[in-house]
């Protein structure tokens, strides 16, 4: 049977396009390699699946991004934060928003998204085929003909959309197969990196404090004494060195540094809601109040159990000693530590850890307005596959989202 239109990849951004082309009366067939839809989509989240980031304005939306964020302004004006709110809303499944901005099924379940996605794409009779993958793209001229599968099979439509996503979480399936079919049909590939990922420590006492999770604080880089980058927010001690939201957030720009050959050391502020005069002030009255207590039995009220020692440690301040014997120097010796807990990055995490790719299909050679291809009049891109990516919190998802949607209105 020749389609209208072939979905190559069944993520998230694959639905998208193939439900909305479904939607719009074409004959869609959507082809997934592993055996079922939605895989990366159900480790999103810790399980529970951002799907979006609750921040309505596409102008700010679009700067998450960075420099080639402006790219997304239209597709955010057709299916942005709003309407993937409201369109999973009316596919019955109930949303929340929580810190952050960011927006979970009510339900907590990953499965529950992909669950909606598939009634989405059953409603609008999408052929879907799974475990069956394209073995080549075969074109003539300016326009693809047909797919060859592994099988020998060939399948022919009038359009095809590339939703392949990149080549992050490789188990999963992620093996940047699009980017090489991309290639192979004429387009530039800005070099695909890992992006979200946690970071390798020199110092040996994250693992001390690893499974250790902490809330507001600020992590910041200096690279020759100068800030370069700084989040707030939610950090994760592990057995390798730290991971959780802020860190991923500020990975890629770590990356960038290391791969200079930069020196560069992390800042992590413990307590950037107070500054060192108001910190200091409050370590005086914890030790008013464990005055005849030794030092090392002093900060419960101030750190999490597992970072006492370590602090205590780091700060060179004798453990044994009484509390109020304590001088001012020693003490502000601890305000600065509190307020300065240095860290050496020495590398990254490669594809297996990291949350997305970075790189991609070039966005020169894709109309930002239809997301067809300006080298193949006959091919569409969506999602993870293009050169763009965002910081953690549901703006990925969104960009599939977005991007799908765009694809699939305009692909019939």
């Amino acid at each position: 049977m020749n389609y209208d239109v072939a979905v190559i990849g069944g993520g998230p951004a694959g639905m998208m396009a193939a439900g909305r082309a479904g939607e719009r009366k074409a004959r869609v067939l959507l082809i997934e390699k592993n055996d079922a839809l939605g895989k990366k989509l159900l480790v999103t989240g810790k399980g529970r699946c951002n799907i979006t980031q609750n921040e309505f304005e596409g102008k700010d939306l679009a700067d998450k991004f960075g420099k080639e964020g402006r790219f997304l302004l239209y597709a955010l004006s057709v299916l942005g934060p709003e309407q993937v709110i409201e369109f999973f809303e009316n596919l019955k499944l109930k949303t929340k928003t929580e810190r952050g901005g960011r927006v979970f099924p009510k339900s907590d379940k990953a499965e529950d998204v992909l669950q909606v996605l598939r009634c989405y794409l059953i409603k609008n009779k999408v052929n879907i085929l799974v475990n069956k993958k394209v073995k080549k793209i075969i074109k003539e001229g300016n326009r693809i003909t047909s797919l060859l599968m592994e099988n020998g099979e060939k399948i022919t439509a009038d359009k095809y959309v590339l939703s392949t996503g990149g080549k992050s979480y490789p188990l999963l399936g992620s093996t940047g197969d699009g980017f090489i079919w991309a290639k192979n049909l004429g387009h530039t590939i800005i070099k695909p990196e890992p992006s979200l990922t946690p970071i390798k420590i020199q110092e040996k006492w994250p693992k001390e404090a690893q499974g250790l999770t902490l809330k507001n604080v600020r992590l910041t880089i200096y690279e020759n004494c100068k800030k370069r980058d700084s989040r707030f927010g939610e950090l994760l001690f592990t057995h390798f060195g730290i991971s959780g939201p802020i860190v991923l957030d500020i990975s890629k720009t770590v990356g960038r540094f290391l791969k200079l050959r930069k020196e560069i050391k992390l800042s992590l502020d413990l307590k950037p809601a107070l500054d060192s005069e108001t910190l200091d002030k409050r370590i005086q009255k914890d030790f008013i109040k464990f005055n005849k207590k030794l030092f090392k039995n002093s900060l419960n009220d101030l750190l999490p159990q597992k970072l006492i020692d370590i602090v205590v440690k780091l700060s060179g301040i004798d453990k044994n000693k009484q509390v109020n014997a304590i001088a001012k120097e020693d003490r502000r010796k601890l305000v600065r530590l509190l307020k300065n807990l240095e860290m050496t990055p020495t590398e990254l995490f490669g594809f297996n850890k990291a949350i997305i790719t970075a790189g991609g299909v070039s966005l020169k050679e894709i109309d930002a307005k239809t997301m067809k291809s300006k080298i193949i009049e006959n091919l569409y891109f969506a999602g993870e596959i293009i050169n763009l990516d965002g910081p953690t919190g549901g703006y990925n998802l969104q960009l599939c989202w977005s991007t799908g949607y765009v694809a699939g209105e305009n692909v019939y």
